[in-house]
């Protein structure tokens, strides 16, 4: 096992955030193989954290976003959802080589401009394409129990919400979550419960989850535990059953589940990658909400970090922990091609872009 400290420092008075972890030896070694680095959000501790490698060794980068939920990686772009933004990241082009440490990064990307949406909870993000085939954002707005864009005059613009919703407004009626594209549009999502009244999802069995398919309105798979995090990948619908802690297949056809991997941790955030499955996972902290749960049984065991599944067996092939300072995750995502990526945080960091003169 690696374990390292690191202070997650404010730059703006706040006080200062103690970090420790650790990992497996697999896991910085399966970040090189596959050349590729993780953005891990936490809503909790408001960070974005960047996982890469840099000569053998771990590199976390954290940087502050208010209430970081959802983010989504789409080739130079990265959207970060926070407490009432919308934040975008551009990818600077031949920076990454000139930061300090020299020679640590391979990818930069820096804030470059903001949509004010309000408190929409955007719990997922997905960059996807219009009809037109222009590349287009997608964001679960949980607030209002449907999928959202964006345009420069309004706070976000409705586009799909499940049929028994039967109108727009800031009831959380559903708990609508997850988000998974196919081809880039929206194929599934996740709910807590089939309910158009206000929080009703609340009061309803916590074994109420679905997941539904947004081109027909019809449930797919029902009798999850609080679903998080469905994906389309390889031809196969996977589901995060967070709730029992594990990653499942869904049988399309009959709407059965079959475990792939039980883990140990509330399951919220999937990235995939090359045949891979980066599971965030949290410690339960709400016993309100998650004290009924069959993980609640387990709530001294549980670990906040990510798991990596091998999809095709099953196996649990590498596991990061975060030992202090982070208690729960709420995305995983992977950003390809990148060994070590550099971000900024929606605060100001001292990188500076300027025009040639």
């Amino acid at each position: 096992m690696l374990a390292e400290q690191q202070s997650s420092a404010d730059q703006h008075g706040r006080p200062v955030r103690e970090v420790s972890w650790t990992s497996s030896g697999s896991f910085p070694e399966l970040l090189a193989e596959l050349g590729c680095s993780l953005l891990v959000s936490t809503y909790q501790a408001g960070q974005l954290a960047a996982i890469g490698t840099h000569e053998g060794r771990l590199q976390l980068n954290f940087r502050r976003y208010d209430q970081a939920m959802g983010v989504g990686v789409g080739g130079p772009s990265i959207a970060v959802g926070s407490r009432d933004q919308v934040w975008f990241l551009r990818e600077q082009q031949g920076l990454a080589s000139r930061l300090e440490p020299a020679g640590r990064y391979d990818r930069c990307f820096l804030p470059r401009h903001s949509a004010f949406t309000g408190a929409m909870q955007g719990h997922e993000i997905a960059w996807g394409r219009t009809i037109a085939g222009d590349p287009d954002l997608w964001i679960v707005n949980t607030s209002f129990s449907c999928l959202v864009g964006l345009d420069e005059e309004h706070n976000f613009v409705p586009r799909w919400r499940p049929p028994f919703i039967s109108g727009l407004a800031p009831e959380d009626r559903c708990h609508l979550n997850g988000l998974a594209m196919r081809d880039g549009l929206p194929a599934y999502v996740t709910a807590m419960a089939w309910t158009d009244q206000a929080k009703g999802w609340r009061q309803l069995p916590k074994s109420s989850g679905l997941v539904m398919d947004v081109g027909s309105g019809s449930v797919v798979t029902q009798g999850l535990v609080m679903p998080h995090s469905p994906r389309w990948y390889r031809d196969q619908l996977l589901v995060l059953n967070s709730g029992m802690g594990c990653l499942e297949v869904v049988d399309r056809d009959t709407g059965g589940r079959e475990t792939i991997a039980p883990m140990p941790g509330f399951t919220r955030g999937l990235g995939l990658h090359d045949g891979y499955a980066f599971v965030g996972l949290s410690r339960i902290r709400e016993t309100v909400v998650f004290g009924e749960v069959p993980l609640a049984e387990y709530h001294d065991q549980l670990k906040c970090g990510v798991g990596v599944i091998e999809i095709a067996t099953g196996r649990t092939v590498a596991t990061f922990e975060f030992l202090s300072g982070v208690e729960e995750i709420f995305d995983v995502q992977v950003v390809p091609d990148a060994r070590c990526v550099a971000i900024a945080s929606a605060e100001g960091d001292d990188i500076w872009v300027l025009p040639s003169p």
